[in-house]
């Protein structure tokens, strides 16, 4: 017999068979507890600990000044930028599947897309905290606006920060319309849930801007998401192109590289992916969601993830390749000090994470398996933080003069902040999960009434 052809494979569902219309309100919503359970609990304090230590973090930082941190010169970008970039990238998958997937009609995107979009929002907020630390004088933020000339100082247009500030600004503005305007209709569900407490019930009645689920409300509804994913998709590409030019417009050696924006723009999406797949794995199981987040969503996460990775991959020979092809002394030092240099060992840690455990993806028994997609996420995550230390730092502490040249050693203040911020973002995201319904329930109902028709036979 031939083997069947991939066409002829048929798809794992996008939502669990025992699923009605009427049954998708009361699993998505059923999370949204009434009663703090101990393991929330138990992971809120964990985390708000964690949260704790960049408070204390920040607290000595503007006591001291940034030099508590372990930078110096020539590397004065250290862990405050390689970290900023990093949680950029993080909040590039939330985007990718609101905006892309959703002008695809992809339908498996709906299970996923409204704590990937969550994901965006606490990224974006841990990441835009690294520059206004970094300045040294935080309270003079408002120098990255470009503010009229009332202080005799006009902004330099320039600056990789003055960049940055409208890439993130707007990245960041985007994103929070587009997941708030998707929540509105669940928010009025809640609204007009009898269970709830007359207080509760009257904050979800204000966010839900007197939505009443008319005829008119859905026609403007599908009209303004519509549009906010047109708005939304070309930032997939934009946000981080901009972070890459801020490399790549500079005279260092492994910098100034025209690959960098479409590399950075690859590098994003494919760590943003490995952290849906690493929120959703724990999610789908401590809330009982296994019927609404299928092994299906978690098996197109990681082709995506390949794909993503193999670009990521490619990216690190042209680099090697470029390097040598330039015929520049630098440039092969540049990468002889990545290979056998003082971080020798962070660059082959990245080769394995970033280029060997994506190969994985290839088996489909690795793609179906939850627990063991979820280990290899993080590492993913780990692999691509890696990536960013060394384009940062490894390339600013060798830079073309000798004389210049000087290890980083980051600090115990430069080490607790950036766990700080993984307390910000998780502290963030159980918050998100205790108030607000991880799944879009309206989508849902969709995507059950479409399903229903499909079996009924109607077209």
């Amino acid at each position: 017999m031939r083997p069947p052809m991939l066409t002829e494979m048929p798809l794992d569902p996008a939502i669990g068979s025992r699923q009605t219309y009427g049954t998708v309100t009361d699993e998505i919503n059923r999370h949204v507890h009434r009663r703090v359970t101990w393991t929330w609990l138990l992971g809120f304090t964990f985390c708000f600990l964690l949260l704790m230590l960049f408070n204390v973090g920040v607290a000595w930082l503007l006591i001291w000044g940034v030099g508590i941190w372990g930078i110096n010169i020539p590397v004065a970008w250290a862990f405050a930028i390689t970290n900023f970039v990093w949680w950029i990238g993080i909040g590039h998958a939330g985007t990718f599947i609101s905006a892309f997937l959703l002008l695809l009609r992809q339908d498996w995107r709906t299970s996923i897309n409204r704590f990937a979009e969550a994901m965006t929002l606490f990224a974006v907020a841990c990441a835009a905290v690294y520059p206004l630390l970094h300045l040294g004088r935080p309270w003079l933020f408002y120098f990255l606006v470009p503010y009229p000339n009332v202080m005799d100082l006009w902004p330099q247009f320039r600056s990789p920060l003055m960049w940055d500030f409208f890439a993130v600004s707007t990245y960041g503005t985007v994103s929070l319309v587009f997941w708030y305007v998707g929540l509105i209709p669940d928010l009025a569900t809640l609204r007009d849930d009898p269970s709830r407490g007359r207080l509760e019930r009257k904050v979800y009645g204000f966010f839900s801007l007197g939505w009443r689920g008319a005829a008119r409300h859905w026609a403007s509804y599908q009209k303004m998401y519509l549009l906010l994913a047109g708005l939304a998709a070309p930032l997939v590409v934009s946000v981080h192109s901009v972070v890459g030019m801020d490399f790549s417009g500079a005279i260092v050696p492994g910098w100034h590289s025209t690959i960098f924006p479409p590399y950075f723009v690859a590098g994003a999406i494919f760590s943003g992916f490995a952290m849906v797949v690493t929120l959703a794995v724990p999610l789908r199981s401590l809330f009982r969601l296994k019927d609404l987040v299928t092994v299906r969503h978690l098996e197109n996460c990681a082709k995506l993830m390949l794909v993503t990775g193999l670009i990521v991959d490619y990216g690190y020979y042209a680099e090697t390749f470029n390097a040598w092809y330039s015929g520049s002394v630098y440039e092969m030092g540049m990468m002889y000090d990545r290979w056998f240099g003082r971080y020798w060992p962070m660059w082959w840690i990245l080769l394995f994470c970033n280029v060997g455990v994506p190969q994985l993806f290839w088996f489909s028994r690795i793609r179906r398996a939850p627990w063991t997609l979820f280990v290899l996420s993080l590492l993913v995550n780990v692999g691509m933080w890696i990536e960013r230390f060394i384009i940062v730092i490894q390339s600013l502490h060798h830079d073309f003069l000798p004389s210049a040249w000087e290890i980083y050693i980051p600090t115990f203040w430069d080490i607790i902040t950036f766990i700080g911020t993984i307390g910000l973002f998780l502290t963030l995201f159980l918050l998100f999960c205790r108030y607000v319904p991880v799944i879009a329930v309206a989508e849902m109902r969709d995507l059950v009434h479409e399903l229903e028709g499909e079996k009924a036979g109607v077209p």
